[in-house]
């Protein structure tokens, strides 16, 4: 298994590299790190990552204030592409219950149980990235 992780690692970092010269913030690459955690540490895709980061979001987003959520969202680069991925999931891209964040992971063939995974590493990446009060607000969204 953790040479399975440690191939995807490589994998998603190697189809990272040729796009990083094009990039125009260090933001923009800072939004791949989200992905390559979740796809190194839980061993999903980077599509599932993608659309598991973005069912979050759009369930934080329905908790928070629209200030709170931007504090969110500005604490993680692509927030907006996460968001379009949740939308593909979810029709209107509104998620506003724990029932339908479970079935938007399960629309990218995961289990319910793959949510309380990967909680508390978006939450640490929008703290890395954002601070505590980001993180904060996040974790407080997925109570």
């Amino acid at each position: 298994m953790k040479r399975r992780q440690f191939l995807l690692g490589i994998v998603a970092t190697a189809a990272a590299i040729p796009g990083c010269d094009t990039m125009s913030s260090m933001g923009a690459m800072g939004s791949s790190n989200v992905v390559s955690s979740l796809t190194s540490q839980l061993g999903v895709t980077p599509t599932q990552a993608t659309g598991g980061v973005g069912s979050i979001l759009a369930y934080a987003k329905d908790r928070l204030s629209p200030a709170d959520f931007g504090t969110v969202s500005k604490a993680l680069p692509g927030s907006d592409t996460y968001l379009k991925a949740a939308g593909d999931l979810v029709p209107g891209g509104k998620i506003d219950s724990m029932a339908g964040l479970n079935a938007a992971f399960s629309k990218l063939g995961m289990s319910p149980d793959m949510v309380g995974k990967f909680m508390p590493i978006v939450t640490d990446y929008v703290g890395k990235a954002g601070g505590d009060t980001a993180k904060n607000l996040l974790a407080a969204a997925l109570r």
